[in-house]
């Protein structure tokens, strides 16, 4: 299990805001090094914090940690030896990994990821039911747009509008909306005339479910910020309501696209020339330059070989 030091690791990068996995091993086979309980810290760029296997098994755990880490989802990873494909099962994956020579092992990977940020400008009845119901939600909710990645809500009035809603856009935050009805929208909209990205501005906001008091309108709202969130998980780019036009509701489906997905994207792999292994393409993998390109390997051992004789590995390239 997670050690004390790896528990003020793990409270130090949430705090930070900081991406990470939990690695823990659940099963292992003899001769295997490590034992059930052995754990680590798999960070975004792929450097691995403690020890759960060697340096080839290290490359798998890098790879679908990584992979987790743009999922969302907890994984369980099989390591075995051997080649060739292995079956896979939902939440599960099994690697036959080439290098491997203790026994199998069994990896539980949890991913970490601090929570999105959703900036609720404004303290009027439903600025207070969005910031209550959003915390619900297990959303972030802070009080200042700049801090925002996933959505702004201006939910004030008329006080403080276009100053928020013009950084939002700006940046491009994924969700920006305006609670006002469908004739004051369209008059601070004409007044943001210029601002790029204002055809994503989304006013009245929210989905249209015939919501009344502050705690409907919050939940249209939340409800809507849900689907662009899911949206940036599954698809790039990112679906959008159109702008704002003359209707009194929110706006209907999805038409127009946004971007870049806020989800992470995916980690770059790599083809160890030497045993055929597949690995993350990052920093923290084993890696040599060659005839202008970057080569990965699963283990020193695999780059010294190649680096003793490159050319008889040309064709892996």
């Amino acid at each position: 299990m997670i050690g004390p030091e790896q528990t003020r690791r793990a409270a130090e990068l949430a705090a930070r805001r900081a991406p990470f996995v939990v690695a823990t091993v659940v099963r292992a086979q003899r001769p295997t090094s490590v034992r059930a309980g052995d754990a680590a810290i798999v960070l975004a760029d792929g450097s691995v914090e403690g020890f759960v296997g060697g340096t080839c098994s290290e490359q798998s755990l890098r790879l679908h940690a990584l992979r987790a880490l743009e999922t969302g989802e907890p994984l369980l990873l099989r390591i075995v030896p051997g080649d060739g494909e292995a079956p896979a099962s939902d939440g599960a994956v099994t690697v036959a990994n080439p290098c491997l020579s203790g026994g199998a092992m069994e990896i539980f990977l949890e991913p970490v990821l601090p929570a999105p940020r959703v900036a609720v400008v404004g303290e009027t009845p439903v600025a207070g039911a969005l910031a209550r119901l959003g915390r619900e939600l297990g959303l972030d909710v802070v009080a200042a747009a700049g801090d925002a990645d996933l959505a702004v809500v201006v939910a004030s009035h008329g006080r403080d509008e276009n100053g928020a809603l013009r950084a939002a856009l700006e940046a491009r935050v994924p969700y920006v909306g305006l609670v006002a009805s469908r004739r004051r929208g369209a008059a601070v909209a004409e007044e943001l005339a210029g601002t790029p990205g204002l055809e994503r501005l989304e006013t009245p906001a929210g989905l249209d479910i015939g919501a009344r008091t502050p705690e409907e309108i919050a939940l249209s709202i939340l409800a809507r910020i849900v689907e662009v969130r899911r949206a940036g998980h599954e698809a790039s780019p990112l679906a959008i309501y159109p702008p704002a036009g003359p209707a009194t509701a929110p706006l209907g489906p999805a038409t127009a696209p946004l971007g870049p997905a806020t989800a992470p994207l995916g980690p770059a792999t790599a083809l160890d020339p030497v045993c055929g292994m597949t690995v993350a393409a990052t920093d923290a993998t084993p890696h040599a330059e060659h005839a202008g390109r970057t080569v990965y390997f699963c283990c020193d051992g695999c780059r010294a070989t190649f680096e003793r004789d490159p050319d008889r590995f040309a064709s892996a390239l």
